[in-house]
């Protein structure tokens, strides 16, 4: 029987989506991804969109110098774009991070830059707004620092998505070493968001940096069970379970739910190196490799994979 037309098109047409450098990335096929867009680009190098993806890809390896130039020819070619400026800016502010100290201050200034014309361009972006606040919380004044920027910037994000805005009141009051306060503020912000996975796992994150390890435990054992409004906390919360030895069984589940369908912000090849971790950690070798092997099979030239899976298979 002859297939109709229309039916012929479609099928090819969810085929090049679901093969597209985008859904390449947020499958975390990183290596799929670059090759596709490298073959993008080479046919059009002023492709703004296939740039600023392929310094995304760049970005899930760590490759921080290999992006930054495909970050900066995406806002060259659309500079109106606030997308476009602010994954420059956090790419720029990933080398900062690892830079020595001159280097760095002139680093952090480009991310100001970056993140400042980003919600210049696009007010109602949270995530630029968010990624602005913590850059004007954590950085020193000479760069552009500066904690009355940050709370003005939360009062500016409450507006627009409470939940992200009383995320960063607690960060606030957390530098501050205002624990109470703190506290308070990340649980506002859990009910403000109707007990999303991400504003759990951020008071578990609260909680381990106050070393409360119980509370932190229990706010990941809640988070298995809250609506995934951001997917990669079940990743987070696995992290957090895995760099302080707690209740391992549980970064398993964590990490085996999310892998179900992993996002761009948490790299599945990162996830199942994750997983490795935690099931060397158990003793299961076997496991371990498997998943190592599973996570560079998306990402070959992922460096902690490749030491793990050498550690395990010696």
């Amino acid at each position: 029987m002859k297939l109709p037309l229309a039916c012929i098109a479609l099928a090819f047409s969810l085929t090049a989506r679901a093969d597209s450098a985008a859904d390449l990335l947020a499958a975390g096929r990183v290596d799929n991804a670059i090759q596709t867009l490298q073959q993008q680009l080479a046919q059009s190098p002023d492709d703004a969109a296939s740039q600023n993806l392929l310094c995304r890809a760049h970005f899930m390896l760590d490759e921080w110098d290999r992006g930054i130039p495909a970050c900066e020819r995406a806002v060259a070619l659309d500079s109106s774009n606030a997308l476009y400026h602010l994954w420059l800016g956090r790419i720029d502010g990933e080398k900062a991070d690892r830079a020595g100290f001159l280097s760095a201050m002139g680093l952090a200034k480009k991310v100001h830059t970056e993140f400042e014309r980003a919600v210049e361009l696009d007010p109602a972006n949270v995530a630029a707004r968010t990624d602005l606040a913590e850059f004007y919380l954590e950085a020193p004044s000479i760069v552009g620092g500066g904690k009355d920027k940050a709370r003005a910037q939360a009062e500016a994000i409450a507006r627009l998505d409470p939940a992200a805005g009383h995320w960063v009141t607690a960060r606030l009051a957390e530098r501050a070493k205002d624990e109470s306060t703190a506290e308070r503020e990340y649980r506002a912000a859990i009910d403000a968001s109707h007990g999303g996975a991400r504003a759990w796992v951020n008071l578990a994150i609260f909680f381990r940096h106050t070393n409360h390890f119980d509370e932190m435990e229990q706010a990941l054992t809640t988070l298995a069970s809250r609506p995934l409004d951001r997917p990669e906390s079940l990743m987070d919360g696995a992290s957090m379970l895995l760099r302080t030895g707690r209740n391992l069984p549980l970064a398993v589940l964590l990490l085996r739910r999310y892998l179900q369908s992993p996002v761009e912000a948490g790299p599945a090849f990162k996830a199942h190196a994750m997983l490795g971790q935690v099931l060397e950690k158990q003793g299961d070798r076997a496991g371990a490799a498997q998943e190592f092997r599973a996570a560079l099979a998306l990402a070959h030239t992922y460096a902690p994979a490749k030491e793990a899976l050498h550690r395990v298979e010696h």
